[in-house]
């Protein structure tokens, strides 16, 4: 969804480049797949978005390449919400099963960012209906940055095409209108 969206916005005098790769289970060699296209990118500029997992990486990367970050219901802690489920798993998005070792949980540990840097490169999109994670850390660590904070919703924002608009403004602009539909 939403890179069709970024693609209809593409052109010439902006184009925009979508990378969106199905991450490993380790954290570390994802993170090396996706810094290896970036640093490999003719881009001059770069956004990164994220749910869940991907909002903790997009912390991340945002904070290394000093971009902006789309978070959506991010696992801000992800070391420690993850720990308990060290072992065979399910993708959350899917019914592909997966094995979940120790290991990961350090080195989801040495991706942590502790603070965000800068808070207007972010935006925050959290659901108080996440079944999975709490929405007032999320509003915590992203102090200063622009926030929307759904009433219900749930972990995967089902009715996320609503927001998009803001999202892609938010991509386009610093400072984007925000108003609850």
């Amino acid at each position: 969804m939403t890179g069709d969206a970024l693609k209809k916005i593409s052109n010439l005098a902006n184009p925009i480049e979508w990378y969106c790769p199905q991450l490993l289970a380790s954290p570390k060699m994802s993170m090396e797949m996706v810094i290896e296209h970036i640093e490999k990118s003719k881009a001059d500029d770069m956004v990164v978005i994220g749910s869940s997992l991907g909002g903790f990486y997009a912390n991340f990367l945002a904070e290394k390449y000093g971009c902006k970050a789309i978070t959506l219901n991010p696992a801000v802690r992800a070391p420690r919400e993850l720990a308990p489920h060290v072992g065979m798993m399910t993708a959350y998005d899917s019914d592909e099963p997966f094995h979940f070792r120790p290991e990961y949980v350090d080195e989801l540990s040495d991706l942590q960012v502790d603070s965000i840097t800068n808070p207007s490169r972010y935006f925050l999109l959290a659901a108080k209906g996440d079944e999975l994670l709490d929405w007032r850390e999320m509003v915590g660590f992203y102090v200063g940055a622009h926030q929307l904070v759904l009433e219900g919703g749930d972990h995967g924002i089902s009715d996320y095409a609503i927001y998009l608009p803001q999202v892609l403004n938010f991509i386009e602009h610093s400072t984007p209108p925000f108003s609850s539909p």
